[in-house]
C-alpha cells in the first residue's frame, strides 16, 4: 500500500532585502532538503515577496510511519536553518 505525506509550511526570511537574496535562500534550502531525504519539494505560495515563502513537500513510502519521521526530520532541518524562521505549518497524511 502507497501512503503519501505532504507538508506544508510558512516560512520568513528577515534578512532578505529582494526578491534575489530570497531566492537564493530558497534554492540552497530546497537543494539541500531534496538530497538530504529524497522528497518533492517546491516554493508554492508566496512567490512575489521578498521575506515570505510558502513551501510543500511531499514523501511517498509503503508505510506511514516511515513518511512522518521524513517530514519530521525535514521540519526539523528546516528549523534548525537559522536564515528562516518557520511560521505556519500543515501536514496531511493521505
Amino acid at each position: 500500500m502507497m501512503h503519501i505525506g505532504t507538508l506544508t509550511i510558512v516560512l520568513y526570511m528577515h534578512d532578505t532585502e529582494s526578491l534575489k537574496d530570497k531566492r537564493q535562500i530558497l534554492k540552497s534550502l530546497i537543494e539541500t532538503l531534496r538530497r538530504k531525504f529524497n522528497i518533492s519539494i517546491a516554493e508554492i505560495d508566496d512567490l512575489d515577496k521578498w521575506r515570505k515563502a510558502t513551501i510543500g513537500v511531499a514523501c511517498v513510502a509503503n508505510e506511514s510511519a516511515h513518511v512522518n519521521r521524513v517530514l519530521d526530520k525535514v521540519l526539523d532541518s528546516i528549523e534548525s536553518n537559522p536564515a528562516v524562521e518557520v511560521g505556519e505549518i500543515a501536514l496531511e497524511m493521505l
